[in-house]
């Protein structure tokens, strides 16, 4: 499993380093599901940023501009309208099997975490480009999923155009 070291390592040094739990609580309460703990680690470690001028990562804590509760509320309403339902590989949303849209790309792309289809299993990454039908699932952890993004690996959204001297990242306010 993918730890925030090795992400640290190639991102650099996180400045944000949330440690309050309540809009996370907030959030996960609203939304009926609890986020997997690699990805409240990374989120809570940089905040909300923008990885490489292409991947928005948001944080849940509402006094950000750019916060991940409104992210996923605009994006819950945009993934269950009926013309759009069609991208995905299953229903945008908190069940079970579902996928809960948790990032996006300047690029076009949209991050989702799959919802496990019951509490012992991992959860999972699908990404979807906007511009296209196409999806693909990555049986992969959402730090894994990032810590390859940051290594370069084709993982839909690709690094290594975007950032040939290394991983960086700006942070929104």
């Amino acid at each position: 499993m993918a730890t925030l070291p090795e992400i640290r390592a190639l991102l650099g040094e996180p400045r944000f380093n949330w440690s309050d739990p309540a809009p996370w609580t907030d959030l996960e309460r609203e939304l009926g599901i609890e986020f997997p703990a690699d990805f409240h680690e990374i989120v809570d470690a940089y905040g909300s940023v923008l990885v490489n001028d292409q991947l928005y990562l948001k944080h849940p804590a509402p006094h950000l501009l750019h916060d991940l509760g409104t992210l996923i509320r605009g994006d819950l309403e945009l993934w269950r309208e009926e013309d759009m339902a069609e991208f995905l590989p299953s229903p945008a949303g908190p069940e079970p099997g579902n996928v809960m849209p948790v990032a996006t790309a300047t690029t076009g792309e949209s991050v989702f975490l799959r919802v496990p289809d019951d509490a012992g299993s991992p959860w999972r990454v699908v990404v979807q480009e906007f511009d296209s039908p196409a999806w693909t699932l990555y049986e992969m952890t959402f730090g894994e999923w990032l810590l390859a993004y940051l290594r370069g690996r084709d993982v839909t959204l690709r690094a290594g155009d975007r950032a040939p001297d290394g991983p960086w990242y700006e942070f929104l306010p």
